[in-house]
């Protein structure tokens, strides 16, 4: 039996797998994002409270260096850029096994989900920003420090873009990097849009809402949207030769959204895909838990 963990910035939510499909959750308990005595004291508990368990995999909100263990997750200071597998494993005399959420997300979707069979997997997120994952035969790759996949993040949002063309924000990243797509391609960068263009703050909720109501200027936004979007994604596909791109994340519950991010997607991809390419991921509930019981128990 494997213990399964996703620890995000707010929660640490686990799980009990006798297999990939067979997952029984566990109690959620909030993330301490400061204290590494209590965040250590956290894993614990859920260990103690199952002791049949005989390795823990756990699904992390960050980057995991495949060389040194180091997890970068500046939302959880207490462990950012320590080598997380490896004091775990220490401290509690189990094997662990630590990686990267969007990885474990794209891992679950290429084994049980909307990738199912298909070589070459790119598992994207569209929530607060962006994310992604590569999964190759079934397996994931991570690259040099843990970094691939990270499609969100390098100074690639132009100056203008859509058609009519109209202007488009430059915004600072977390990165250090001006111009990243994780500033404008998840739910607060659409935000961001549609203020930039019509300086009415609302919620990606509302926009899109407004936009399925043929609002005109929610039409305006998302069209912008759509290009700024569907530009790095289709290099991203072209340069992985990926077969499919499910999506995760808060706007992938918008299917509206997702099929149109597909066609502009596929209108500037080398490869004609015939069938849709970017779908909404299937593995709805917990992926992150998903995915780390697929690679717990591939391990």
């Amino acid at each position: 039996m494997i213990l399964c963990i996703d620890i995000g910035g707010t929660a640490i939510k686990g799980a009990l797998a006798t297999s990939p499909s067979a997952i029984t959750p566990l109690e959620r308990i909030a993330t301490p994002v400061h204290d590494r005595a209590a965040f250590d004291a956290a894993i614990g508990r859920l260990i103690a409270e199952n002791r049949a368990v005989s390795k823990v995999s756990i699904s992390i909100c960050g980057p995991v260096d495949p060389e040194t263990d180091a997890v970068t997750t500046a939302n959880i200071p207490c462990i950012d850029q320590r080598p997380l597998r490896r004091e775990l494993g220490a401290k509690f005399s189990l094997p662990f096994l630590v990686a990267n959420d969007a990885d474990c997300f794209a891992l679950a979707e290429a084994t049980l989900g909307a990738g199912r069979g298909v070589k070459n997997v790119f598992g994207v997120i569209l929530g607060t920003g962006v994310g992604g994952g590569v999964i190759v035969d079934g397996k994931i790759v991570s690259g040099a420090g843990g970094f691939a996949g990270e499609w969100g993040h390098g100074p690639i949002v132009p100056i203008m873009a859509g058609d009519p063309p109209r202007s488009v924000p430059q915004i600072k990243c977390g990165c250090g990097q001006t111009g990243c797509m994780d500033t404008l391609g998840g739910a607060r960068g659409l935000e961001r849009i549609h203020e930039h263009m019509h300086g009415v703050t609302l919620d990606s909720t509302e926009i899109t809402k407004r936009w399925l109501a043929a609002d005109a200027a929610a039409a305006q936004t998302i069209a912008l949207y759509l290009d700024l979007v569907s530009r790095p994604l289709a290099l991203a596909v072209n340069i992985l030769g990926a077969g499919i791109v499910p999506v995760g994340g808060g706007l992938s519950n918008v299917p509206e959204l997702i099929a149109q991010i597909d066609l502009a997607t596929r209108a500037k991809t080398l490869h004609k895909h015939e069938k849709p390419l970017v779908v909404p991921g299937l593995c709805t509930v917990e992926p992150g838990l998903i995915g780390a019981a697929i690679m717990g128990f591939a391990s």
